[in-house]
């Protein structure tokens, strides 16, 4: 049986005015090949995006894991908080690191799964990392996009998951969501936060206090398919397509 498994991303960094939060980094992402046994179940537990803490200068709640049997794909890194003294969290993709502290480093990733959040600047806040790319790093005048997530066709359609969400600026110099559901982040006084998209696994966008809010990471997604048009198992949703 061939399998994606793929875990909730990250919620978004915040801070409690201004701006400072960065982008939570993407759930892990496994796809391969595994053997089965007829007539054995196999639990699938699909994880939940990481949540945000509002209002307050706090990182990102790290996504849950996602199962398939054997097989544990890890949530992503919370994105890093304002003018931390720790390294950001670090998850299946690590959260970006957050400005102004003393530890501007983002979040590790689980090697196989995913890639490390980017590196802060003492004024701008990084992207989280995604299943593809690591996080983008901030530049001293533009916060870092979130890095890429994967591109798989296994239910039939070219998909992207787990992309990193993006960091939060003032203006309009946020930081975008990595391509495969990461969410980009707020811009102080114009743009809210997006969160990750459902079941890809994207990473949240980074905040900048309590009005422009960080946002949730995505939750992920669990897709296995075989060959044939005989339906073994029972459980989600069911298709056929193209021989499977």
């Amino acid at each position: 049986m061939e399998y994606l498994t793929v875990a909730g991303g990250g919620g978004g960094g915040n801070r409690d005015d201004n701006v400072g939060g960065a982008g939570g980094g993407a759930g892990g992402l496994l796809t391969g090949m595994v053997p089965v046994t007829a007539g054995t179940s196999y639990t699938v537990t699909v994880g939940a995006g990481g949540g945000v803490n509002t209002g307050a200068t706090a990182d990102g709640t790290n996504g849950n894991n996602s199962v398939f049997s054997s097989i544990t794909a890890t949530g992503g890194g919370g994105g890093g908080k304002y003018n931390s003294a720790v390294q950001a969290p670090s998850g299946g993709s690590g959260g970006g690191g957050s400005r102004a502290g003393t530890n501007l480093t983002g979040g590790n990733g689980v090697s196989g799964q995913g890639n490390a959040g980017g590196l802060a600047t003492s004024a701008f806040p990084a992207g989280g990392g995604g299943a593809g790319t690591i996080g983008l790093g901030a530049t001293a005048s533009v916060a870092g996009n979130g890095g890429a997530g994967i591109a798989s066709s296994i239910n039939g359609t070219v998909t992207t998951y787990a992309g990193g969400g993006g960091g939060s600026a003032d203006a309009s110099t946020y930081g975008l969501g990595g391509v495969g559901g990461g969410g980009r982040g707020a811009g102080y006084g114009n743009a809210a936060a997006v969160a990750g998209s459902t079941n890809t696994g994207g990473g949240g966008g980074g905040g900048t206090g309590a009005t422009y809010t960080p946002a949730a990471g995505g939750s992920g997604i669990v897709v296995v398919r075989y060959p044939g048009t005989v339906q073994f198992y029972t459980g989600g949703t069911v298709t056929t397509y193209s021989g499977y």
